[in-house]
């Protein structure tokens, strides 16, 4: 640097000097950029050490106060015991405390998956003894939210007063974690946070739903029978809704339906739309509802461990790295032997922007035909549930089966929503990779090329092989051409085969080129089942193995045994059923029957009792409907046989049979 112009009383300015007011650190720095990590005012330990032992107080009071003394008197003789997480068999209408509590749980698991510390109370856990502290936290977490479920099934204005406690504390530290400590060096600065808002959203949910079910319990101090039964109104709904008279169906025209009909009747098809007179089951409601939980889990995973890296990738690229590139070819340059230019440094970053583009856009199109298979199959186990209630098994499952509960139907019953959710995990995974592989082919091998005229390699092979193209398509064509007009009588139909010298001389000539036809053939097969079978992976409605393997498809097996429990333990048409016998003798039912009658199904005869002439006729009309959802019940279908062959009339044991 020139010193001319400086006089002798200035001072000397050194080269040390130039920053020394400077921020330490350049802004491009990559260092300067690192999130460290971050300790909140209520650590995690702190926070399960206070709420585990608050919720397992809340738990025990519950039991002692709410169990023995209000619900269940008989239960085990008046002796405390767990409540219920949710009424999985019936419509009792909380089916949004259920899927926000599994929704908060399963978010927990998907977190700690990644977490090093997967217990809360183990902090720096050895890596050789972190798998087993993850089996623990298995355990450990349904335990710590289970009182945020069991406060819901109370149906207790206890039970709701200690819920709003709970959600409450749940959701304050919840909230102030994250505000405290928005960002984590762990994957993403923003993953953790993300990560954590289903947590956060179910959490706001049931901070909301409980004082407004505490309020409601508050005003409405009398309730009436019906009220008591978990679902009698969706179930007397439902025995309405067919024994409706239905108009009868107007003859449908012979005319087909025109493209944009049939295009609008495909799309809703995937379009679930409520219908009058049938609620989807709770469990279906869960499975929904946490295979979208996974989506969105994995999907974040997915965005965040591979965007932010191949930004930094696509920022740090230099003229080196891009003579090397060069000198393989992948870099198209005017010049290869003189180092490469601003051209071909601009031509790699738009390479690698490409990559960015092609792995979003995949993953879009994932998450869209996951959704869609989602919602296709939500209306095919309505389908199914219809078909199944009304006895058409051959219409469900391609071989007879009995509507019985078994070891495996209960196993599959309990895991099916898990199934989904570990199905839509994978479903998604596979979709995203074989999309990015074929965006990543089209871009590189098709667009990019179109667009710079250079890396025309697919063309050129395209363009060598025209006379083989030519050939193939030549003889698809000559050999329809003459299927049609040659081997085949003209005239109205049935058509006689004609010429068949000339067909046997063509069969021969062509089957060369009908090999190669062949392969072409098959290799669209692979293509096309693969692409079904990725597609479709996430739907356990749906068998990817043919009919007479589909035992080996774990997914529909399970399905199929779901079905067949739920079925069997909640056809609204036995729950109808059951509430008609306990209301047979007026609004609050006969003496000595409880709602918990309906779940036994034993003991629900009524002792008789003396009825005025007026109330006969109602009666009759109630054993009527009563008679009716018996004989069309096909979930009693297999005991009633068995059943009355050996019962009398008014439900005692017949005697042993007189023989003549």
């Amino acid at each position: 640097m020139s010193t001319q112009g400086l006089t002798s009383d200035e001072p000397t300015i050194l080269y040390d000097d130039w920053y020394i007011n400077e921020p330490i650190g350049d802004k491009d720095d990559p260092a300067a950029h690192v999130i460290l990590d971050c300790d909140p005012t209520i650590p995690y330990t702190l926070y399960h050490a206070c709420m585990a032992p608050v919720s397992l107080a809340i738990l025990l009071v519950l039991s002692l106060l709410v169990k023995r003394k209000k619900l269940y008197k008989g239960c085990w003789d008046g002796a405390p015991g767990l409540l219920s997480p949710a009424r999985f068999l019936e419509e009792d209408g909380s089916k949004g405390v259920a899927v926000a509590v599994f929704g908060i749980l399963f978010s927990s698991l998907c977190v700690l998956v990644l977490d090093n510390d997967p217990l809360p109370f183990i902090s720096k856990s050895s890596t050789q003894n972190r798998e087993y502290w993850k089996i623990m936290a298995l355990l450990y977490y349904p335990a710590f939210y289970y009182p945020l479920i069991a406060c819901a099934t109370a149906r207790h204005q206890t039970g709701y007063f200690l819920g709003c406690l709970l959600s409450w504390c749940h959701c304050v530290v919840h909230l102030w974690q994250k505000v405290d400590c928005p960002q984590s060096p762990k994957i993403y600065r923003y993953y953790s946070l993300l990560s954590y808002l289903p947590i956060i959203l179910c959490l706001v949910v049931l901070s909301l739903w409980y004082p407004t079910q505490l309020v409601k319990s508050l005003r409405q101090k009398e309730r009436t029978a019906d009220e008591q039964v978990p679902g009698s109104d969706y179930y007397k709904d439902y025995l309405k809704n067919i024994l409706v008279k239905r108009a009868p169906e107007r003859s449908i025209s012979q005319a087909q339906p025109s493209i944009l009909s049939r295009l609008q009747a495909y799309l809703r098809s995937y379009i679930y739309t409520p219908q009058e007179g049938f609620r989807i089951p709770l469990k279906l409601v869960l499975s929904l509802a946490m295979a979208l939980i996974a989506v969105y889990q994995v999907a974040l995973l997915l965005l965040a461990a591979f965007i932010p890296n191949i930004q930094i990738v696509r920022a740090g690229m230099t003229k080196e790295v891009t003579a090397l590139l060069v000198e393989f070819g992948i870099v198209p340059s005017e010049n290869p032997e003189r180092m490469p230019g601003d051209k071909e440094l601009a031509t790699l970053k738009h390479y690698i922007w490409s990559l960015e583009v092609c792995f979003v856009s995949s993953l879009v199109i994932s998450c869209l035909l996951t959704f869609g298979m989602l919602m296709k199959s939500l209306v095919k186990h309505r389908t199914n549930l219809r078909r199944l209630y009304r006895g058409a098994v051959r219409d469900v499952f391609y071989r007879p089966r009995k509507l019985q509960p078994s070891q495996q139907a209960l196993v599959c019953w309990m895991g099916f929503a898990a199934f989904q959710a570990a199905f839509a995990c994978l479903g998604l995974l596979l979709q995203h990779v074989v999309f990015f592989i074929c965006t990543v082919g089209f871009t590189f091998l098709v667009a990019i090329p179109l667009q710079s005229g250079s890396n025309v390699h697919l063309f050129k092979i395209v363009e060598n092989m025209w006379p083989f193209w030519l050939t193939l398509v030549v003889a698809v064509i000559a050999q329809n051409l003459l299927a049609r007009y040659c081997f085949l009588e003209r005239g109205p139909p049935p058509k006689e085969l004609t010429n068949r010298r000339a067909l046997y001389m063509a069969t021969f000539l062509l089957f060369p080129i009908n090999v190669l036809v062949g392969v072409l053939a098959g290799a669209w097969r692979a293509a096309v089942s693969a692409l079904y079978n990725t597609v479709h992976f996430c739907r356990l409605d749906v068998s990817l193995l043919s009919h007479g393997v589909e035992a080996f498809d774990p997914g529909y097996r399970t399905y199929c045994y779901y079905l067949k429990t739920e079925v069997s333990q909640s056809h609204p048409v036995m729950k109808a059923f059951c509430v008609l016998l306990l209301q047979l003798h007026g609004p609050q039912g006969p003496a000595g029957l409880q709602p918990r009658d309906v779940e036994e199904g034993v003991k629900l005869m009524p002792p008789k009792q003396p009825a005025s002439k007026a109330s006969r006729g109602k009666q009759h009309h109630a054993r009527w409907g009563l008679a009716y959802t018996l004989l069309n019940n096909p979930s009693l279908r297999p005991y009633r046989k068995g059943v009355l062959s050996g019962t009398t009339a008014n439900g005692m044991q017949a005697g042993p049979a007189k023989t003549p």
